[in-house]
C-alpha cells in the first residue's frame, strides 16, 4: 500500500472502508488513527470492530476509559483513545504492550505514544474537507511491514 488520499462522502462511504481495511487485518496490526475532534476516527473503528464480528455492537469511545477491548473475534481488536495520556508509563499500564503482541490495536492520538511508536504500523488521517460537513479526506501512510501490504479491491 502506498500513501493515498481518499475523498470519502458520509459515514457509510468510512464504513465500506472500514470493512475493506479489515479483511487484510491480522495479529500485531497497529493502526494509528490521526484526525480532530470529531472528525470520524470512533466511527470508523466502530465500522472496524463490526466488520470483524458483526453483531452491530455498541464501539463507544475510549475517551475515558482509555482503552476498550473487544474479544468477541480473533484477533481481539485493542482500541486506545490517548487524548487524555500525559506520560508514557500511563499507556504501558494500560496493557500496551499485550494490545501490539497479541490483537488488532487501533489507537486514536497516536502522538501520545513517544518511543512507544511501533515501527510496522499504518497511520490513517482523517480530515475535515472545507466546506462541507460530512465529506472527510482520508489519508494512509505505511511503515515498516505496511509498505507491501494491499486493501482488497485496488
Amino acid at each position: 500500500m502506498s500513501l493515498r488520499t481518499l475523498r470519502i462522502k458520509d459515514e457509510e462511504d468510512m464504513r465500506v472502508l472500514a470493512v475493506r481495511l479489515a479483511q487484510i487485518l491480522k495479529m500485531g496490526d497497529v493502526l494509528a488513527l490521526r484526525g480532530d475532534l470529531g472528525a470520524g476516527k470512533t466511527s470508523f473503528t466502530r465500522s472496524l470492530v463490526n466488520a470483524l464480528a458483526p453483531s452491530e455492537e455498541e464501539v463507544p469511545s475510549p475517551t475515558f476509559t482509555l482503552v476498550q477491548v473487544y474479544e468477541r473475534q480473533k484477533p481481539a481488536i485493542w482500541h486506545f483513545d490517548l487524548y487524555r495520556i500525559e506520560e508514557e508509563q500511563d499507556i504501558l499500564e494500560l496493557g500496551w504492550e499485550d494490545a501490539i503482541r497479541f490483537g488488532v490495536t487501533v489507537v486514536e492520538w497516536p502522538e501520545r505514544l513517544g518511543s512507544l511508536m511501533p515501527k510496522d504500523r499504518l497511520e490513517i488521517d482523517i480530515q475535515f474537507v472545507p466546506d462541507s460537513e460530512n465529506e472527510r479526506d482520508v489519508s494512509f501512510v505505511p511503515h515498516g511491514r505496511w509498505v507491501t501490504r494491499r486493501m482488497t479491491d485496488e
